[in-house]
């Protein structure tokens, strides 16, 4: 039994946490062991793009999505929205020392229209509602399309499905109780994924303020994954053959906090995302954080889009009694200075420390 007393965010207030021996918080505890006395508790960290099970050259084995885990456990992450994994994970879904993961299965693209090794490719783009209601049944409530990849016929970023096959596979998802995301680079497969209905838009570099508003209107989320977006310059560099492709992705880079500062302000819900798993170290939210406060957000909301607010948007509980006990505390208060998010004093994963800083 422990007993947590600090100021808890997004509030001002000091307030006194205790927490049961079934790692959930509870009303004071007579007795209970005191963990910190002072310092500021966040509740725990949200990973909302990341790829458990995903290496540099495509899937691993169990025993390195575990390692995945407790890296960005140990930094404070401690609750991760997979978004597709060439790998089974559920075994990790029953562990009590790692992250919870919200299971995206597998991502789904065109042949040759995405990072070999990593999706089930479709021959036929019709199939695509009947495998994402297979998708939907398979993970935890999401799902995840290809929205756009390099066409090395037209040698630039093109749409992966047609308008009418989206809407069907995104209400498909819809009715099985899913949500759809889906990685877009440009602009020209937004309109298709927006107006079918879809939940979410990873990356979301290309959006134009036309599509930015139909995206506030409908509610659709923004996950912008910058720290991911910082490799545009290297991708463009190794795409010599297709100079159109590559003067795109420039293009995209160069503007991409604007348009996250334009998304921002037109209202459009925006969470923090690393894009772990091949290019992107595990472990690593703090950066998208303080990128995403580079972008326009102000502090608090930029901690709350890697906290409460994303956790709000997974279904998942803040710290209130009945609740488990993640969470982490700092010694000062992050929203004062982000970079206090690179040192946390304790991580807390269900209502067990795992983590102390020195």
């Amino acid at each position: 039994m422990y007993r947590l007393r600090g100021v808890l965010l997004p509030g001002e207030d000091t307030v006194e946490l205790h927490v049961d021996s079934s790692g959930v918080l509870v009303e004071p505890l007579p007795g209970a062991e005191t963990l910190v006395d002072c310092g500021f508790i966040v509740p725990g960290l949200v990973d909302a793009h990341c790829h458990v099970g995903l290496g540099p050259t495509g899937g691993v084995g169990l025993e390195e999505a575990d390692a995945q885990a407790r890296t960005d456990r140990d930094a404070g992450t401690l609750l991760i929205r997979d978004c597709g994994s060439p790998i089974d994970t559920t075994p990790l879904q029953a562990r009590t020392d790692v992250p919870e993961i919200i299971r995206a299965g597998r991502h789904l693209a065109r042949p040759k229209r995405y990072i070999p090794g990593m999706a089930l490719e479709l021959d036929d783009p019709a199939l695509l509602p009947d495998v994402v209601a297979e998708q939907a049944a398979a993970g935890d409530g999401w799902v995840k399309l290809v929205g756009d990849w390099i066409d090395r016929g037209a040698g630039d970023l093109a749409p992966v499905w047609p308008d009418d096959v989206l809407a069907a596979a995104i209400d498909a998802a819809h009715a099985a109780g899913a949500r759809v995301t889906a990685h877009v680079f440009g602009a020209a497969a937004i309109p298709g994924l927006v107006r079918a209905g879809i939940d979410c838009i990873e990356h979301g570099t290309g959006l134009t303020d036309d599509l930015i508003a139909e995206m506030a209107e409908r509610g659709t989320a923004l996950v912008p994954t910058l720290i991911n977006v910082e490799n545009f310059p290297g991708i463009a560099d190794q795409a010599r053959k297709y100079p159109a492709y590559a003067d795109h992705m420039r293009r995209l880079y160069a503007g991409a906090y604007d348009t996250v500062r334009r998304a921002v302000e037109a209202g459009v819900p925006v969470y923090a995302g690393t894009d772990a798993g091949g290019g992107i170290d595990h472990g690593r939210l703090a950066d998208e954080v303080i990128a995403l406060h580079r972008a326009g957000l102000s502090t608090a909301d930029a901690l709350g889009a890697a906290s409460w607010a994303a956790r709000a948007w997974l279904g998942r509980p803040g710290l209130e009694v009945g609740a488990r006990a993640d969470l982490v505390v700092y010694r000062s208060d992050p929203r004062a200075d982000l970079s206090v998010l690179h040192e946390p004093a304790l991580v807390m994963l269900r209502g067990r420390p795992v983590h102390a800083g020195a």
